[in-house]
C-alpha cells in the first residue's frame, strides 16, 4: 500500500530536530511520496536540500504563498519566475488568496495569484490553491483563467458541498487532511457524495494534525489516520482509498 501526502511543508523548522525520523515513520507507514508546497525564497534552500538528501521520495513546487504577498512581492514573483525557468517543479504552489489574517494585501494576493496561474499554464502544471476566508475571490479568478491547461488541488479543502461541485468544475482534485477527522471539520457529513477520483490526501504537516493527534505538530505519518477516516466515510477498504488517491496524484503532478 503506497500513500501520497501531496501536501506537507517537511522543510519546516518545526522539522528541524527530528526531520529524518519524521520521513522514517511516514515510510514505515507507506506514505512514499511528498510533495512539497513553497511558501517564499527564504525557504528556497531547505526546499533544494531536501530534494537532494530524498531524491525518490520528494517532489518539488515553486510558488509564493498568498500570506506571504507584502510590499515587496513582486521581487518574490521574479524569484518564482526565475525558478520556473531554471529547473523541473512538479506544481506552482501553493497559491491562492488568505482573507483570514489580513486583507491589506488583496489586490497584490489577487495579482500574484493569476500571475502564477498563467505561468503554471505556460509551464503545463498543476497548480496548488490556498483558499482562506477567500472561496469567491478565488472562483472570480478561476472563472476567468478556465480552460484545458487550468487543472490542480485545492489544497485543505473545507467547503461546502456545493463549493466542492464547484472547484471539481474547475479541473481541480479536493485536497483532504486532518480537518476530515475534526467533530467540527463538517466536511466528512457529504465527501461520501464526491466520486473518489476528485479526491488527494494531504496532512498540510506541521499544520491540522489529525485526531487524536490535534493541537499538536502534524507529520505525513498520520496521513494513515486521514485514511482510516475516509475509509470510514465511503465504506471502502484502506488498500482502494490509497490506491486510487496515489492514483489521482498521479494524475494531477504527472508522477
Amino acid at each position: 500500500m503506497i500513500l501520497t501526502d501531496t501536501h506537507t511543508h517537511l522543510y519546516s523548522e518545526a522539522f528541524d530536530k527530528d526531520r529524518d525520523e519524521v520521513i522514517r515513520r511516514a515510510v514505515d507507514n507507506g506514505i512514499e511520496r511528498f510533495f512539497i508546497p513553497a511558501i517564499d525564497s527564504t525557504y528556497t534552500q531547505a526546499m533544494m536540500d531536501l530534494e537532494s538528501d530524498y531524491p525518490e521520495n520528494i517532489f518539488l513546487m515553486a510558488g509564493l504563498h498568498p500570506t506571504h504577498v507584502k510590499e515587496d512581492y513582486k521581487r518574490e514573483l521574479k524569484h518564482v519566475e526565475q525558478q520556473l525557468k531554471e529547473r523541473k517543479f512538479h506544481a506552482v504552489g501553493e497559491i491562492g488568496i488568505d482573507l483570514y489574517w489580513d486583507k491589506t494585501f488583496l489586490r497584490q494576493q489577487q495579482e500574484a495569484f493569476r500571475l502564477q496561474i498563467q505561468w503554471a499554464k505556460e509551464y503545463r502544471l498543476p497548480i496548488v490553491i490556498h483558499c482562506r476566508e477567500s472561496f469567491d475571490e478565488i472562483i472570480e479568478i478561476l472563472e476567468s483563467e478556465k480552460g484545458d491547461d487550468l487543472f490542480g488541488i485545492f489544497h485543505c479543502f473545507t467547503g461546502n458541498l456545493e463549493q466542492a461541485k464547484t472547484a471539481i468544475s474547475y479541473n481541480m482534485k479536493l485536497g483532504i487532511g486532518g480537518v476530515v477527522t475534526f467533530k467540527n471539520g463538517k466536511i466528512d457529513g457529504f465527501l461520501d457524495q464526491i466520486d473518489l477520483r476528485h479526491i488527494v490526501l494531504e496532512t498540510d504537516s506541521p499544520y491540522l494534525a489529525p485526531v487524536p493527534y490535534r493541537g499538536k505538530r502534524n507529520e505525513s505519518a498520520y496521513l494513515i489516520n486521514v485514511l482510516e477516516k475516509l475509509s470510514d466515510v465511503y465504506g471502502r477498504s484502506k488498500e482502494d482509498i490509497a490506491k486510487i488517491t496515489t492514483e489521482n496524484s498521479k494524475e494531477v503532478f504527472g508522477v
